[in-house]
């Protein structure tokens, strides 16, 4: 279950949802059925909480979405793709840690 400020994004409100935003958007391609996904649900709604309001973080679900996940060459999940601008700015592939998360996060995120 996704916390509060973990969005759901789905194949038919992926343009509008993620890229169109006006803030950095971080998409984290996951499947019921894989475990290291599973294992990084917290981190993605504790980054959600943390960063509320900076950046748009959710979840896409590879099973129910494929034609997402088939765009931008999911091969192997967890994936974590950032968008600036409509654009991937970064990438990672396979479970990590909150820190790790953060340094994908923060070069992108506007100074205020």
């Amino acid at each position: 279950m996704a916390g509060d400020n973990t969005l759901n994004f789905t194949d038919t409100a992926f343009d509008q949802d993620v890229l169109n935003a006006d803030v950095p958007v971080l998409v984290d391609f996951w499947a019921p059925w894989c475990g290291p996904c599973r294992a990084m649900a917290p981190t993605i709604d504790a980054v959600a909480e943390e960063y509320a309001g900076k950046v748009k973080v959710g979840k896409l679900n590879t099973d129910d979405n494929p034609g997402t996940a088939s765009r931008f060459q999911i091969r192997g999940i967890p994936t974590l793709l950032l968008f600036k601008g409509g654009k991937v700015v970064d990438q990672r592939v396979g479970a990590m840690p909150k820190p790790e998360v953060k340094k994908m996060l923060d070069p992108h995120l506007l100074v205020t």
